[in-house]
């Protein structure tokens, strides 16, 4: 069976992935691009930013399809009907 960090290892760069980390008291997520990968950490860019992870600290990792397009901002009332 495939290892987290060998199966990071197989994807290309950009791919679209979900790294489930240890953190103090737990485990996070950080979904994102795949941006670098190298012997001991991988960079995921999620929205708030790149995550440096550590692959010791990797307890799983998946491919995931892309981000559902950002829907629009809703738009303040005008003012022309009833309040709400």
């Amino acid at each position: 069976m495939q290892t987290p960090g060998e199966l990071l290892a197989t994807l290309p760069l950009g791919t679209r992935v979900v790294v489930r980390h240890r953190i103090s008291g737990g485990f996070t997520d950080s979904l994102g691009d795949l941006m670098s990968l190298d012997a001991s950490t991988c960079t995921v860019r999620t929205r708030r930013g790149d995550d440096v992870v550590r692959l010791d600290d990797v307890t799983a990792a998946k491919t995931v399809p892309p981000a559902p397009p950002r829907r629009a901002p809703r738009r303040r009332p005008t003012g022309d009907g009833p309040d709400r």
